[in-house]
């Protein structure tokens, strides 16, 4: 007699079935959201990240090139155009509502040179040397600056042409048009009431001649000069440009090779993007020392506003 195995099956309950029904739907409710916070705490987190590099490498950028400046060039500008007069001596400035920084720069790398200075900052007064149609500055070798500027300014037309000295004397005038900021340049060119003085090649590198703002010849007559100086070609400024009401942002732009002394304004110069989505640009100073804030935004989230302002002061 044989006996025969039978398997014992087994199968969900109702009660079960019920369970799983209402596991999964918890899973489903929570687990979609869960996702979703998730992944719109990866967007912030990306976003933010982003916001945080830019706007630290916009503060970075202006303020390196701020501490190159002549501090005493240093004003703040207006654009509206009703305004008689259009800027002001940073070290007079408080109010952080003009939108233009501006100033002169040094040209740092030129008195770095490629194994010495191409300009030395020293002015040998003896009579003999120096005189009202030009100034000795030994260890100076103009035809390097000449090449020099043309490089930084990426333009053949640039050059010793462009260049001016400022006499380091802490005792000179605070006057704004000094350092022919919307200057008359006819007054400019009279050079005793001027804190900047154009200049040119001379027969000798190691002389520096004076011009009017036009390139003719000029002198130094009337001019205090001192023996320590720094050479600048060219005026810098920063604001933000193509702004777009909509969005609440622009570009903030750097403007450059442009001199005042020559009559020329921010908007006669070359323009370099800063970075791109500002929502503001923002300065305000103490005598010498300046401080800057740039806001970034980011419009990837719609119908919300992320944005993060980095801020820094130079000395």
């Amino acid at each position: 007699m044989m006996l025969k195995h039978t398997k014992n099956r087994h199968a969900f309950t109702m009660i079960e079935l019920v369970f799983v029904i209402i596991i999964m739907g918890i899973i489903g409710k929570f687990g979609v959201e869960f996702l979703a916070q998730t992944y719109k705490s990866f967007i912030y987190s990306s976003i933010n990240n982003k916001l945080q590099s830019n706007s630290a490498t916009a503060v970075e950028f202006v303020s390196t090139r701020l501490q190159r400046r002549i501090k005493a060039s240093t004003i703040a500008r207006e654009t509206n155009a009703s305004i008689p007069k259009q800027f002001t001596l940073l070290a007079d400035y408080y109010k952080a509502t003009a939108p233009i920084l501006e100033w002169i720069g040094v040209d740092t790398e030129g008195f770095r040179g490629k194994s010495l200075p191409y300009w030395s900052g020293i002015i040998d007064l003896n009579s003999s040397v120096s005189t009202t149609n030009k100034l000795h500055s030994p260890a100076t070798d103009t035809s390097k600056i000449d090449a020099l500027i043309k490089i930084l300014a990426n333009d053949t037309t640039s050059g010793m042409s462009d260049a001016a000295i400022y006499f380091v004397n802490p005792d000179a005038l605070a006057s704004a048009d000094g350092w022919g900021w919307d200057a008359n340049t006819t007054a400019f060119d009279l050079q005793s009431n001027v804190q900047i003085h154009p200049v040119k090649i001379g027969a000798n590198v190691n002389d520096f001649v004076p011009v009017k703002s036009n390139g003719v010849a000029n002198n130094f007559d009337g001019v205090d000069a001192y023996e320590f100086y720094q050479l600048a070609w060219s005026a810098y400024a920063v604001g933000i440009d193509d702004w777009n009401a909509t969005k609440g942002s622009g570009t903030l732009t750097m403007w450059y090779n442009y001199q005042p002394w020559k009559g020329e304004r921010y908007t006669d110069g070359d323009t370099a993007t800063v970075m791109d989505s500002v929502s503001s640009f923002r300065f305000i100073a103490s005598d010498s020392v300046v401080k800057i804030q740039v806001c970034v935004k980011s419009d990837l989230v719609k119908n919300e506003e992320y944005s993060i302002c980095k801020e820094k002061t130079v000395f």
